[in-house]
């Protein structure tokens, strides 16, 4: 199917379990995707919990790729164990349901509900999923609103307002599609800006209907409706140059009294829209991917010569170095418009003087360490075995510091570089390491790591940067640049090399694309003579 078709599913549950003794259920929906070709289910994102409810409709979506040849298999928990808790402690388990992606989109108009099952001797009450294809309209909407005279709902004090904003469907139903803050104790609210994509606005038609509920927010769950009023998002964009006024009507009211003239107002303050870029933008735009390669020749590798070795190349199996410099490098070039690829070894005695050296350049030549494609990166690697020292230490600084210096003379946007370190992961100088990566982290770059070898690699997970953001004496990293993988997850039992080599590749550069936006974004670099679609 087309690449970057994506879907986005909306979840809602009906009727479901009440476990709870003091007040409803507070449920959250956790959807695992299952990993193709296996029976492993990884999470890949959960809704917000909704509190005391058992029939939410939740306003987070989940946007998956969607490929046709593909059987994605989807599984969704409520309340999963462990989960969260709430005051009244953990929360109960309500059930799942398994699906296929294809199963949703396949159904009438998108629509799917399913019983949720998995508590023993329980009906669990339903989950529908709702799938909308999302039109690649890429724009950003920042609006702001206020309101005037809004009807008073509670008791003691003034009402306590917030929206809701739905968008409508082909099939003339409504989809939540955001909600403002509480704004407490007034009749006159002023709301915080938010932004949001039109497509989550109105699926890029801007004549579809947005549908907008005032209500007033009680603890309970059940808060009063004070009432709604519609727009469409050319309606909106009009409060680019004037203010915007809507009359909220509830109709029950409207009904029973003759002199009802409307629940208050709600004003647009303010209304832009900016456009959000794409990796293919900037690549179509010229922006060029220059890859570095730097591989560690240290002793605690083993002696190329020896089967046990790291680096040691059977004449019918490559070395594990080797296989993960193709499978990254294989992908990587077809974004690098010369194929020239600096390569460096580093923690190696050079000849001819036995020096250490941690940046030597693979084909000898110190004014030009450029190798000709993959292949000639392989060459000079498997040449540079032969005739260099593995010793120590295992410094990393040395070779970033390299690219980034590299990296800091093109920062418009035009030139990006990723810079692939594989290595057996015993780091020696690791301090060195995070001040080079966090000064790296300003500069249009990243950085992938490859674990080789049966070490723990605790030093890595920590460069990668993707629980806990990277400091250096006080400094944090601006962006996460580094992803590391261990290559022993990729070595198919069934020897099937070019399927886990696959696999490997597609996880190292999964982070690239988002990491050079970050980097844009930041700068406000906009990709260049980006043709129309």
């Amino acid at each position: 199917s087309v690449p970057g078709t994506k879907v986005e599913l909306t979840v809602s549950c009906r009727n479901l379990l009440d476990m709870d003794t003091f007040s409803k259920s507070d449920p959250v929906v956790v959807l695992f995707v299952q990993v193709s070709g296996s029976s492993e289910w990884k999470e890949f994102g959960r809704t917000e919990v909704i509190d005391n409810t058992l029939n939410p409709d939740f306003v987070r979506k989940f946007v998956l790729d969607y490929y046709f040849e593909e059987k994605q298999n989807l599984r969704f928990d409520v309340n999963p164990p462990g989960s969260h808790s709430t005051l009244f402690g953990a929360q109960d388990f309500l059930g799942q349901a398994f699906v296929a992606l294809g199963e949703v989109i396949g159904s009438q108009r998108g629509r799917l509900e399913r019983p949720l099952t998995g508590v023993p001797g329980k009906r669990c009450g339903t989950i529908l999923l709702l799938a909308e294809e999302l039109s690649n309209c890429r724009d950003i909407v920042t609006m702001q609103l206020c309101a005037n005279k809004l009807d008073k709902k509670d008791f003691f004090g003034k009402s306590d307002p917030f929206l809701v904003f739905y968008r409508s469907n082909e099939d003339g139903t409504f989809t939540i599609c955001h909600k403002t803050e509480v704004v407490k104790n007034t009749l006159n609210p002023v709301w915080q800006p938010f932004t949001i994509p039109v497509r989550a606005l109105c699926n890029g038609d801007y004549d579809r209907t947005v549908k907008i509920d005032v209500y007033d927010w009680d603890r309970d769950g059940s808060h009063d409706f004070i009432g709604e009023f519609a727009t469409s998002y050319r309606e909106l964009s009009r409060a680019q140059s004037q203010f915007t006024v809507y009359e909220v009507l509830n109709p029950r009211k409207k009904c029973k009294k003759k002199k009802y003239v409307n629940s208050g107002t709600v004003t647009l303050l303010s209304f832009s829209v900016e456009s959000e870029f794409t990796f293919v933008d900037y690549i179509r735009g010229g922006t060029q991917l220059n890859f570095t390669v730097a591989i560690d020749f240290t002793a605690s590798n083993g002696l190329p010569s020896q089967p046990t070795s790291l680096h040691y190349a059977s004449p019918y199996q490559l070395s594990a170095y080797a296989l993960a410099l193709k499978a990254v490098g294989e992908i990587i070039q077809d974004y690098d418009s010369d194929k020239l690829f600096p390569a460096y070894g580093f923690g190696a005695k050079v000849p001819p003087d036995g020096k250490i050296s941690h940046q030597f350049p693979l084909n000898n030549n110190v004014e030009n360490p450029s190798c000709a494609g993959i292949e000639g990166v392989l060459e000079s690697y498997l040449q540079s075995l032969r005739t260099v020292q593995l010793y120590g230490p295992t410094n990393f600084a040395p070779v970033i510091n390299q690219v980034a210096g590299t990296a800091a003379q093109v920062t418009d946007g035009s030139q990006y570089h990723v810079l692939l370190i594989i290595t057996d992961g015993v780091i020696s100088d690791m301090l060195q390491t995070k001040e080079a990566i966090v000064t790296a982290s300003s500069l249009p770059m990243s950085i992938i790591i490859v674990g080789v070898g049966p070490a723990e690699f605790e030093a890595m997970e920590e460069l990668d940067g993707d629980e806990v953001r990277l400091s250096s004496r006080g400094r944090y990293a601006e962006r996460d640049i580094v992803q590391f993988v261990p290559f022993r997850d990729y070595v198919d039992d069934s020897g099937n090399q070019v399927l886990s080599m696959a696999r490997l590749a597609k996880d190292v550069l999964a982070e690239i694309p988002e990491q050079l936006l970050s980097y844009m974004k930041t700068r406000d670099i906009k990709p260049r003579r980006a043709d129309p679609e």
